[in-house]
């Protein structure tokens, strides 16, 4: 069984990468949100709360930059209500460790 780090990690890479295939319509993941996917895989390695972190939306220390915290924020609201259908079982777990 994988850390919830990593969980957690392969959902922000996968909630991206549709944003990116299915919202922008990008063949190949652009170099703006690569940087969003490796800034937020790089906030969760060094999250304060590790394994016992809560949702990033739930947190009560904002790690992100306004700009990349915008960002991301747009993509989980496209991608979110979405996820059921691109990736059932990503979305599952998802909502179980919420």
């Amino acid at each position: 069984m994988s850390s919830r780090i990593e969980r957690e990690k392969t959902t922000v890479r996968e909630m991206i990468a549709l944003y990116s295939k299915h919202k922008l319509k990008q063949s190949e993941m652009s170099e703006e949100y690569k940087q969003l996917t490796d800034y937020a895989c790089n906030r969760l390695d060094h999250c304060t709360f590790g394994e016992k972190k809560t949702s990033c939306k739930n947190c009560p220390i904002h790690c992100y930059a306004p700009k990349q915290r915008e960002q991301i924020k747009e993509v989980m609201r496209w991608v979110g209500p979405r996820m059921f259908f691109y990736n059932p079982i990503c979305a599952i777990k998802h909502l179980f460790e919420k």
